[in-house]
């Protein structure tokens, strides 16, 4: 995606479960990966992971084995029950908590939000999702925008959330989010 390899000497984690949504997942991952960044995939068991539509992605990691100093930021893909399964993972949550609250930037697409209510870093937050989780991360604090790829910068310290909707706003998603892990 880049010619500059600005993420160079970052390590960025992706976390997710079986049914994630496959282009969420890979084509983010080799957005940032193309712009430099070491890639970790975590899943909650350490073992490889089957994307709705078939994909299989490797683990490097279980969500358990990855301390949030070690990363640089994380990606969080969609996926209905991807989502809905990694926000029950207690070590997905804190890993995700502690990013954030370490000023350290996410880029979430579609459900992958869902994890942000359980992980409690939304409150002064502006996004977008997957229009039916609108409701869920307005009660959360947010103030949910439909728009391609918001990118809020977090409050006193926080770190910048970077958001989308769905597959059809990956162009606009993949441009933001390597800019904000650039940034940080």
């Amino acid at each position: 995606m880049s010619d500059q390899k600005v993420l160079t000497g970052r390590t960025v984690v992706v976390l997710a479960t079986d049914g994630f949504e496959d282009s969420e997942l890979t084509s983010p991952r080799d957005a940032v990966s193309d712009a430099g960044a070491a890639v970790v995939v975590a899943t909650p068991g350490g073992s490889a992971i089957t994307g709705k539509n078939g994909t299989e992605v490797p683990a490097d990691a279980g969500t358990a084995d990855v301390d949030a100093s070690t990363v640089d930021a994380v990606l969080l893909p969609g996926g209905t029950s991807n989502a809905d399964a990694l926000r029950l993972d207690a070590a997905a949550v804190s890993l995700v908590r502690d990013v954030v609250t370490a000023g350290k930037p996410v880029g979430v697409i579609c459900h992958g939000a869902w994890i942000l209510t359980d992980a409690d870093v939304l409150r002064g937050r502006t996004l977008t999702s997957f229009p039916s989780l609108r409701t869920d991360l307005v009660n959360a604090g947010a103030t949910w925008v439909d728009e391609e790829a918001p990118t809020c910068e977090g409050p006193a310290g926080a770190g910048t959330i970077v958001s989308s909707r769905t597959p059809d706003d990956l162009p606009a998603f993949n441009a933001a989010v390597v800019a904000a892990f650039a940034a940080s």
